[in-house]
């Protein structure tokens, strides 16, 4: 099932020094994550990460540089919620974007509730721009929230975007409209990539899986 996309042998992402492990990764589970693979797939992959990530350090040459419009960028959205002059509240937010997934993005999806949960989407993302939050700076949940609710408004976007092109089901993704898998399908990871505001979506062939795992995983009679 889904996740950030990353090199099998080092975990590496396509972000220069950028390691991802775990669930957060994907690549590895096929069609459905089962909760029992967890600990194996942390202890495999995560040495796997941490060597590469070893690796990458030592291997480094030249000087560390940073941009210093890319801090002053991030320092202005981050102190955005304390200067914004609208009354969005972040626990709204968050709970409208729970509600919306649960009963558009859930177990069962069809193409017209998909749709009309990136309409959703697409308001909240409008609201979040108008999201004030009070008091100081430390121990402050509501501006962590009001932080977070980026990523999570793009985590929903994506994962909506891509129930919305599997015309199928499969593993862990139902589609009442489409209930039987489809062969094609089978064939293509579906790569959700985003840039600035844009999202894009495409299917990508798999690797060819080796000779000696098709002999595994073919029927016994």
């Amino acid at each position: 099932m889904g996740g950030v996309r990353v090199d099998a042998e080092t975990e590496a992402t396509c972000v220069k020094g950028l390691f991802a492990v775990g669930e957060v990764a994907g690549g590895m589970h096929g069609a459905n994550r089962l909760g029992g693979n967890s600990l194996s797939d942390l202890i495999v992959f995560g040495r796997r990460a941490g060597l590469a990530a070893a690796q990458y350090v030592k291997s480094f040459k030249g000087a560390v540089t940073v941009d210093g419009g890319q801090v002053d960028g991030a320092a202005s959205v981050a102190r955005a919620p304390f200067e914004n002059t609208g009354q969005e509240n972040p626990y709204s937010i968050h709970a409208d974007l729970q509600e919306c997934m649960q009963s558009l993005v859930g177990i069962i999806r069809t193409e017209g509730e998909l749709k009309k949960a990136l309409e959703e989407i697409g308001v909240l993302k409008l609201r979040l721009g108008r999201v004030r939050v009070g008091g100081g700076r430390e121990f402050n949940p509501g501006w962590h929230l009001a932080l977070d609710l980026y990523s999570m408004l793009s985590v929903s976007e994506a994962v909506t975007l891509g129930a919305l092109e599997r015309k199928e089901s499969r593993g862990g993704h139902t589609r009442d409209d489409y209930p039987f898998a489809d062969d094609r399908f089978g064939k293509v990871n579906v790569v959700i990539r985003k840039k600035g505001d844009a999202f894009s979506v495409a299917q990508e062939p798999l690797s060819e899986m080796p000779v000696e795992l098709k002999e595994l995983l073919k029927e016994r009679k």
